[in-house]
């Protein structure tokens, strides 16, 4: 076969898109070409409002010229090093301005380069600590109903979106779950929400039926954000903290959405007044400019594994190529100095009431179910439509064309604006929305 017998006059035939309907996307692209503070621009020159900070990824804004010039310096000095055995300055800079803002005791960092990898990186962290302390036997981790933890085995696996997890086999063994906390009681309530805090107790449940010495781990969101934004029942994380200290259980936080400001704190642990043992960070690590993401974990956690190898051995037997990489360190330095310098987390938390009170008042709207959410971060259940999904569908593509870009999951729309936005863009954002979902 020849070298060109693969081309395709189709400019959208040979990029395999993920997480994408491709053949509709095909049939009906949606291209964006540019981006600039709080908009994008499409393929046919029109200006989009971006309210999902491109993927929970952009809370500084798009084409910050700071991260933008550190990335372009951080090329041409020392553009990648071998991470295994070898060292970087930025990664150590990086590493102690990461442990000044994590909950404390949160103060030992290892990178990886996604968020999935991250979940990967802290369950094998909690496999390893168990092992050191001679109780390798404890190899279930509990997961929760409606959760996301990215696409690797683990992840998917701890998961608990459905189609997820349906189309590749079993998955991890000794991944259980707990029930969700999506409740009909809840309905139409900002913030942490009244009713389900009982619904930790599953944690020993889980405890009671397989042992506790058989538990490594358990690992939640604090706020579930990619299957619609479930904010926490009052005192449901406070339980599930209780309950694993009590029994030895590592408790890990998936804070790749959270991370950053996004609830109002650096991370929603801080939020809630609940410090886990491991936490998980991405997204926003570098404001988005390069893949990057990181895992905190406990000087407790992480001396049982390191202090306890052998003198000169390789203490945890795994990484990945892109750990640390030079250039993403200095994006990751570049956009800490960003939300400190412009105070966004505090930014994000004095524009939260008036996004959610804004976000509330589409429940007059026919079709709107439930509406939800914590800090900058809202899910908006509308009826379903002709098929699960459809109508969703419907709203992604209609907000396309009227001019703003959101997210949806089944039929559940997920906003996350910038930090950078006021309140005339949370209006412009909400009407949009508004006019689309009278129409659909």
């Amino acid at each position: 076969m020849s070298s060109a017998a693969g081309i395709s006059n189709d400019p959208f035939a040979n990029h395999w898109m993920p997480f994408t309907a491709n053949r509709a996307f095909r049939a009906n692209p949606r291209v964006l070409v540019r981006a600039e503070g709080i908009h994008y621009w499409n393929d046919a020159g029109a200006k989009l409002i971006d309210g999902l900070s491109g993927l929970f990824c952009t809370p500084a804004g798009h084409a910050r010229r700071e991260i933008a010039d550190a990335v372009a310096r951080q090329l041409t000095e020392l553009d990648f090093a071998p991470p295994f055995q070898f060292g970087t300055p930025g990664a150590f800079r990086l590493a102690a301005e990461l442990a000044a803002i994590t909950p404390s005791g949160l103060d030992r960092i290892f990178f990886t380069g996604s968020g999935s990898e991250a979940v990967e990186t802290a369950v094998k962290i909690a496999f390893q600590f168990h092992r050191r302390r001679g109780e390798g036997q404890r190899l279930r981790v509990v997961g929760r109903e409606k959760a996301y933890h990215g696409v690797n085995f683990a992840g998917w696996s701890l998961g608990g979106m459905v189609r997820n997890r349906d189309q590749f086999g079993l998955g991890m063994p000794g991944a259980l779950h707990m029930r969700h906390t999506h409740l009909p009681e809840n309905r139409f309530q900002m913030g942490e929400v009244e009713h389900g805090a009982e619904l930790a107790d599953d944690l020993q449940r889980l405890v009671d039926l397989h042992g506790a010495d058989t538990i490594a781990a358990c690992i939640v969101e604090p706020v579930a954000g990619s299957v619609g934004v479930l904010v926490p029942p009052k005192g449901y994380l406070r339980r599930l903290r209780d309950i694993c200290t009590r029994h030895g259980i590592l408790l890990i936080f998936d804070e790749v959405i959270t991370g950053f400001g996004r609830t109002g704190d650096a991370f929603a642990a801080q939020r809630f007044a609940v410090t886990p043992d491991i936490m998980t960070m991405a997204k926003a690590i570098t404001n988005g400019a390069i893949p990057m993401a990181a895992v905190a974990v406990s000087r407790a956690v992480h001396d049982a594994i390191v202090e306890q190898a052998p003198q000169g051995a390789i203490e945890f037997f795994h990484g990945y190529t892109w750990s640390a990489h030079p250039v993403a360190c200095a994006a990751a330095l570049a956009s800490l100095r960003l939300y400190r310098q412009e105070d966004l987390f505090a930014r994000a938390r004095a524009l939260s009431p008036y996004f959610l009170d804004a976000v509330a008042s589409l429940r007059d709207v026919p079709i709107v179910q439930d509406t939800r959410g914590i800090g900058l971060l809202a899910g908006i259940d509308l009826a379903p439509g002709a098929a699960p999904g459809a109508r969703g569908f419907a709203v992604l593509d209609a907000m396309f064309r009227a001019g703003a870009v959101v997210r949806v999951t089944m039929d559940t729309i997920i906003l996350a604006p910038p930090f950078i936005y006021e309140r005339d863009d949370v209006d412009r954002l909400i009407g949009l929305l508004r006019d689309v979902l009278v129409r659909v």
